[in-house]
């Protein structure tokens, strides 16, 4: 499996609500909507999620994630000072499970320890990913009703605030 990123491109925004979508499938599965209604819905959350990114995250990294030279999802990523941020990792249905999302939590824990800065993360409690983020050294260091923010330092220890 080769995984490549590309920067996100204008012409991307369709590939990029499917992507989006596709973690509101379930959630809306309950829903009594018609499938146009249901579009309608995540095209509007879709706007407001990038709307907030693009407040809250000046020079947020947003790239495509190809695997095998296919658009398979998306990462955006917020580097700080003390810390490197995932905002979103995002790969469609089609592709999780095959190890692709761990090699870019590796490649970014990698990035993290040579600079020497905290990997974190804001997890849904129900995200099927905890237990990966877990493996990979994430302890939870703050939670909300909704999401656990999870870190990981430099060195791979337990964070302890």
């Amino acid at each position: 499996m080769l995984i490549m990123l590309r920067p996100v491109a204008g012409d991307d925004e369709p590939l990029l609500l499917r992507i989006y979508a596709s973690t509101r499938e379930q959630e809306l599965a309950f829903v009594p909507w018609s499938d146009q209604q249901k579009d309608a819905f995540a095209a509007m959350q879709f706007a407001a999620q990038s709307a907030h990114y693009a407040q809250h995250y000046a020079g947020l990294s947003a790239v495509v994630v190809l695997i095998d030279g296919e658009a398979a999802g998306r990462l955006l990523v917020a580097r700080w000072a003390e810390e490197i941020r995932i905002v979103d990792i995002t790969l469609l249905p089609e592709f999780r499970g095959r190890g692709a999302g761990g090699e870019l939590l590796a490649a970014l824990i990698g990035e993290a320890t040579v600079a020497g800065k905290r990997l974190s993360i804001h997890v849904e409690r129900n995200n099927r990913a905890l237990g990966l983020y877990e493996r990979l050294g994430f302890r939870p260091v703050g939670e909300t009703a909704v999401y656990l923010k999870m870190e990981r330092d430099p060195a791979g220890a337990t964070v302890i605030r």
